[in-house]
């Protein structure tokens, strides 16, 4: 929603929006975009002059916004159709899909296709930082978008991609979650069914070959097929893997890659990209360019800090398989150092207990684990809501220390004191955490200097 407001106030449209809480980076973004933000939802938040109101998918009735467009009876749209209707039609759509590493292959496939010359326009639910925003609305004939299976709104339960008229589609992988809007796995494999239905015969998809699951939703799919991924049977296999601090190496056909970006999923997600932009005729050479000068996104794996010798880690991950994922990767990183998970459980999915078994095996990857509250956990009854002192349980007794806060204060309060120099400190949230990353920054500045102690002959380093 940010980042096409943005793009739109790009064009000549006046935008205004709400929000229920306003937090960096995405605020930060908007208003240096002159869009005013306004904090919380009130009826008078709606302009008298209002030509069309965009409703996000996490507004429901009962709204006060949403309550005086229908009264007033406005225009109103989900933010997929604005995109359907006025910028999509016509495109070449490379849409990009799965559970996880959406919007790093996004934006992997975004500057690659700039980098190409391509201009492409973008949306990408993220901030590539190579880009500068997240969303591009131009004239060019290709467009490269992000596509999310949750739904389009109160008034609209199909899945945002549907609307999104794909050319080239990447499926990543397919895993349940959105546990409010989908009951079961089989559900969700319905949804990537109807999109894979809607790939044109002259265009593209490309599957991750490693999931059984994908391969399975796109056996009929009329489009042309290839399987991507690192087990023999796919037709584009990756092979030869190196990892070092900066980055990873790859073999995928008879040429080599190498990206800034760790672990197994940022590789797959970088094969993806690739084959992808070779379907429009982009060179190895300039896949290259634009591999090597990727900066990264907000919020995934980004170091927002050090202190004391400590860095801290914003990540957005808040499903287990991406969280073990990162962690995975944090390790190849920082080889040698000491790695603790600070995880909010603040998502539709991760607030139930449906990851209850999911999330100690995904955790425990980490040196040690905190887990705060369950975010707003008085919107889900106590049967159904995920139980983080279980977690924590549960990993402690798998081996490495965890610990359940109420809150981000709570946390920094504990966890400081067994901080040492060298350590990493990876927070896990899709929302602001109560601004976590900046507190636990601020309380180390705060310590004394570090003193180098002997004590029996090794070295301690107290802060």
């Amino acid at each position: 929603m940010g980042s096409v407001a943005a793009a739109l106030q790009e064009r000549g449209f006046k935008v205004t929006g709400s929000d229920e809480n306003v937090y960096p980076p995405m605020s930060i973004f908007l208003e240096k975009k002159g869009i005013a933000l306004k904090e919380g939802y009130r009826a008078e938040n709606i302009p008298a002059d209002a030509d069309v109101v965009v409703i996000g998918n996490a507004i429901k009735r009962g709204n006060s916004e949403v309550e005086v467009v229908l009264s007033r009876k406005l225009r109103y749209l989900s933010l997929p159709e604005v995109l359907q209707n006025y910028f999509l039609r016509g495109r070449h759509n490379l849409v990009v899909t799965g559970t996880h590493g959406k919007t790093t292959t996004t934006a992997l496939l975004a500057w690659i296709m700039e980098k190409a010359g391509r201009k492409p326009g973008y949306l990408i639910g993220g901030l590539p930082k190579n880009l500068g925003q997240g969303a591009r609305l131009n004239d060019s004939k290709y467009f490269v978008i992000e596509g999310d299976e949750y739904d389009s709104a109160f008034f609209d339960k199909r899945s945002k991609f549907l609307h999104y008229l794909p050319e080239l589609l990447i499926v990543n992988n397919i895993e349940f979650d959105h546990a409010d809007i989908f009951n079961d796995l089989d559900e969700i494999k319905l949804s990537f069914r109807r999109l894979l239905n809607i790939v044109p015969q002259n265009g593209m998809v490309l599957v991750n070959g490693d999931d059984p699951r994908c391969v399975e939703v796109a056996r009929d799919c009329l489009a042309q097929m290839i399987e991507v991924g690192f087990s023999k049977n796919c037709a584009q296999r990756i092979r030869d893997v190196t990892y070092s601090a900066g980055g990873s190496r790859f073999k995928l056909g008879e040429g080599t890659f190498e990206i800034p970006l760790i672990g197994e999923f940022n590789v797959r997600n970088a094969a993806m990209a690739a084959i992808a932009a070779r379907f429009y005729d982009v060179s190895k050479t300039k896949i290259d360019n634009a591999f090597k000068s990727f900066s990264g996104i907000a919020r995934r794996q980004e170091v927002r800090g050090e202190a004391r010798g400590v860095k801290v880690i914003d990540d957005f991950g808040h499903h287990p398989t991406a969280i073990a994922h990162t962690l995975q990767a944090l390790r190849h990183r920082y080889r040698g150092h000491r790695l603790w998970a600070v995880f909010e459980p603040r998502s539709n999915t991760t607030r139930r207990a449906v990851f209850q078994q999911q999330l100690p095996d995904a955790l425990k990857l980490a040196d040690g684990v905190f887990i705060a509250q369950v975010a707003k956990l008085e919107q889900i009854p106590e049967e159904e809501r995920l139980n983080p002192e279980a977690v924590v349980a549960a990993i402690a007794k798998a081996g490495p220390p965890a610990f359940y806060e109420q809150n981000a204060d709570a946390i920094v309060d504990r966890i400081v004191p067994m901080l040492r120099p060298k350590d990493i400190v990876a927070v896990f949230s899709n929302g602001g955490f109560d601004n976590i990353h900046e507190k636990l920054l601020e309380r180390l500045k705060e310590l004394q200097p570090l003193r180098r102690l002997k004590r029996s002959g090794t070295e301690h380093y107290p802060l």
